[in-house]
């Protein structure tokens, strides 16, 4: 061997750096085993990281990391590559700039190995050393890019091997091949009190960190690491982490036509359904996904595309907020304490008739402030003879500058333009009607039928109730007769049509009738309901897009909140993988509609339309609920399964007073806490030592505005369907 090369051992290619959350800062590189010259004992095995651009700088070094990564492969075109003993140069030290580091076996304390999981599409393993000094990044396995991994999954594909031959239960990884190779000249142990890490030789001290009895005194000895050549046993992995990796040859197809599930007819969509894998079923077919599912499809594709990972911030790199001591302190001393003292958040009575009247003068105008008026909504909700006029100053068909005789011409206008919308579908010929007209009056008709039928307002008329539709006779527009028993069904699905053609871009997607109905059911006038719900629909519409990149970006604000609010709660969502926080996708889509009692869903609604503390406050409601439900999750819940189920069965028994005063005092701390790392900001910007600010994300940001967030649906193409 020369006396400045190495003999390169193991070599495994599109292993990354993310340094940070972006992934075009992504660094590729190799993850390598090299053995030094005139090393007398496997201890001295180099492990290390090298960026491909440092390799590059030596074509003979780079050729002989990709011949020795196929190799590791095992198919047969890797067969014919001699590897007698490839001679590579020394890898580099540690680089802080570059990121890349090697270190002798001997140097390193553990692995924390973490798989491809429903949350995360690459699996990673950290080595963790036994100096405290040296902290290396967190190595990514792109398995997707990787042509090693590649080659040896179309192999096991062949041969129906999927998973790991040795443990039989894990899916075969990237991450596989290097713990298989380094277990040859290590002794890897899993460690007692946390299985994702592996204890690299472990010593007798090792023992106490991990409370791991690894020399003695236990009649048990340390579990040994599943998938491990030579070594029996093991604990079995989550097969919940195997999803991903069993999509490897077919993601990108299917990524495409999940995407435009929500642009087809229930017949297309039910194809893409059938052709799903195998694991994406069982997933949405557990008992708990398919309640929410089967009330609204577009649930069910929402996690669906979250377990194929369909887009970036779906991802959800972790959100950088990292308090130091002192910071905690900060927040903890000076912060929460002051603020349960200051803002000691109470529930008000109702706001009265006589009260609401009391805020006008003899011309109807507002004679208090448009901000105290909803601050008292907000603390106490509307009596039920205010809310037909209150409804319409929140939602903005009333202006709060208006006199009752303006208000009165208004509704004058609003009334012609209704009707002129209306009759724009009603006198249509029938061969005018296209495939998507069509198409929105059969979703209407199906929604309107199960809409609210627990209320007198909308119950049937007709003896025939939950019957088949064909046994109903079907009027001009093809409706049954079943839904022509009640005059406010009609009302119902007549303003949901003319929704569709007021806002034909959108049109009818699933869950609106919820959030029409109550509107209708309070104002009992179709065309105060009518531009009520348009209103409404300004700020719901991001709720029912297309790309549903509305859902995700809430649910992704509200992960971040989770992170920066309850953080030991989002390590333990993370163990259980339920960082989606899919439970929360019905209570966001509908605003709470169907977890709440009927009067419940009327006065979150109008403390809601307030905007008073935040345009988001309904984040801070689901917060709220997760604050006081922490406890229970943590101790008694270990899985997705049972977390979904949990809070499924929290509905209809959720006490709504005692959830927006937590909401409340939330928004507090969360507003305390933001002020407090500004202010440590500022102190560490004018400080010598040039310390790093602690970053806060946009989205969480924007959660102290009170501007309402309206993001509009793009023109619909051509031959697309609603959804």
């Amino acid at each position: 061997m020369s006396s400045s090369k190495c003999q390169l051992l193991f070599s495994k290619s599109k292993v990354y750096v993310h340094p940070t959350p972006s992934s075009k800062d992504n660094i590729a590189g190799f993850l390598a085993l090299a053995k030094p010259r005139g090393a007398t004992s496997d201890k001295e095995i180099l492990v290390a990281w090298i960026p491909e651009s440092v390799l590059q700088e030596s074509a003979a070094d780079f050729e002989s990391y990709v011949k020795v990564d196929i190799k590791e492969s095992g198919t047969p075109a890797s067969s014919s590559v001699n590897l007698a003993e490839t001679l590579v140069s020394p890898p580099p030290a540690s680089s802080y700039s570059s990121y890349a580091f090697s270190i002798p076996i001997s140097d390193i304390f553990s692995l924390q190995v973490k798989q491809p999981s429903l949350g995360w599409w690459w699996g990673s393993i950290t080595i963790h050393t036994r100096s405290k000094e040296d902290q290396l990044p967190p190595l990514y396995f792109h398995d997707a890019e990787s042509q090693s991994t590649i080659m040896e999954q179309k192999r096991r594909n062949k041969k129906f091997e999927t998973f790991d031959s040795e443990s039989g239960s894990s899916m075969f990884w990237g991450g596989d091949h290097f713990i298989q190779v380094l277990s040859k000249y290590a002794n890897l142990e899993r460690a007692e009190s946390d299985h994702s890490f592996l204890l690299v030789n472990p010593r007798e001290g090792d023992a106490e960190r991990f409370g791991t009895n690894l020399t003695g005194g236990s009649s048990e000895p340390a579990k040994p690491v599943a998938g491990i050549p030579g070594r029996a046993g093991g604990e079995p992995v989550d097969r919940g982490a195997q999803v991903q990796k069993a999509f490897s040859d077919i993601r990108w197809g299917l990524l495409s036509n999940l995407a435009k599930v929500t642009q087809l007819t229930r017949k297309v969509s039910q194809g893409v359904w059938d052709s799903s894998p195998q694991p994406v079923k069982q997933l949405l077919m557990k008992p708990e996904v398919k309640k929410i599912g089967d009330d609204f499809d577009s649930a069910r594709i929402y996690l669906a595309k979250w377990a194929l990972s369909v887009a970036e911030e779906s991802q959800k790199a972790k959100l950088k907020v990292l308090f130091d001591d002192e910071l905690r302190e900060l927040v903890s001393d000076e912060g929460f304490e002051l603020i349960d003292a200051e803002n000691n958040p109470q529930r008000r009575n109702e706001v009265s008739l006589a009260e609401w009247n009391a805020f006008f003068d003899y011309n109807g105008r507002l004679v208090v402030t448009v901000n105290e008026v909803k601050e008292r909504i907000f603390h106490g909700g509307l009596a039920p003879a205010v809310r037909p006029e209150g409804w319409l100053f929140l939602l903005g068909v009333y202006p709060w500058d208006s006199t009752a005789a303006e208000r009165k011409e208004l509704v004058s206008k609003l009334r012609v333009d209704y009707n002129r919308l209306k009759k724009e579908w009603w006198v249509q010929e029938d061969k005018e009607r296209d495939d998507f007209w069509r198409d929105q009056l059969s979703r209407i008709e199906k929604d309107v039928h199960r809409t609210d039928r627990n209320i007198t307002f909308f119950a049937e008329c007709d003896a025939k109730k939950d019957g088949d539709d064909d046994n109903y006779d079907k009027d001009e527009f093809g409706f049954s007769s079943q839904i022509n028993s009640n005059i406010h069904l009609i009302q119902l699905r007549d303003m949901l049509i003319t929704y569709n053609q007021h806002n034909k871009n959108l049109g009818y997607v699933q869950g609106m009738s919820d959030l029409l109905s109550p509107l209708y059911v309070v104002l009992q006038d179709d065309t105060l309901a009518f531009w009520a719900f348009s209103a409404f629909m300004e700020r719901m519409e991001r709720n029912y897009l297309r790309d549903q990149s509305g859902m995700r970006n809430q649910l992704l604000c509200l992960d971040h909140l989770v992170q920066f609010m309850l953080p030991s709660l989002y390590k333990h969502l993370e163990k259980t993988e339920s960082t989606n926080l899919f439970f929360f996708f019905r209570m966001l889509l509908v605003w709470f509609k169907r977890e709440l009692l009927w009067d419940d869903v009327l006065r979150l609604w109008e403390v809601l339309w307030t905007d008073y503390l935040s345009s988001q406050f309904v984040l801070f409601v689901c917060l709220a609920i997760l604050d006081k439900h922490k406890d229970v999750m943590i101790d008694h819940l270990s899985g997705f399964d049972e977390i979904l189920k949990y809070m499924n069965e929290l509905s209809m028994t959720i006490d709504l007073d005692e959830l927006l005063v937590r909401a409340e005092l939330l928004f507090y701390r969360f507003r305390r806490t933001v002020e407090l790392i500004d202010r440590k900001n500022e102190d560490r910007r004018k400080s010598p030592d040039g310390s790093e600010p602690v970053a806060i994300t946009e989205d969480l940001r924007e959660l102290l505005s009170r501007k309402v967030i309206v993001v509009r649906e793009g023109e619909r193409p051509e031959g697309v369907m609603g959804g």
